[in-house]
């Protein structure tokens, strides 16, 4: 796995976005949707071991994509809903950038066809004169 120091910015959408990268992590954070979940109960899916799996939640902890609390032997961790509605309004916000422009060449598309059709001319070629 990557060195997640690498990073600048590990608490801005760079750091989400690397995180949310990795489908394990995915999973996870899929899982937490769901409810706060001990540190077995997320690995228990995964065919890895342990120590690998929480370098995986620290990644997560790390952008703020979860929470962690230790009671005892057992780390609860929790959904931090904060940074993936960041995520959805900067994707959202591309969308509808995107959509507007794709909606501005359909326009000058259907404008050039119907000016295309206006001017019915043959090519200007040897053969047509």
């Amino acid at each position: 796995m990557p060195k997640f120091s690498a990073l600048a910015d590990p608490g801005g959408l760079s750091g989400v976005f690397h995180a949310l990268a990795d489908p394990t992590r995915r999973r996870v954070v899929e899982h937490l949707g769901l409810g706060p979940a001990s540190t077995s109960e997320l690995a228990r899916p995964f065919d890895m071991a342990l120590a690998s799996f929480t370098q995986h939640l620290g990644v997560l902890e790390r952008v703020g994509l979860v929470t962690s609390e230790k009671r005892g032997r057992v780390r609860t961790y929790r959904l931090a809903p904060q940074p993936l509605e960041e995520a959805g309004a900067w994707l959202e916000r591309q969308r509808s950038e995107w959509t507007r422009r794709l909606d501005q060449l359909d326009a000058l598309l259907r404008d050039l066809g119907r000016s295309g059709h206006d001017t019915d001319t043959e090519p200007d070629t040897e053969e047509h004169r």
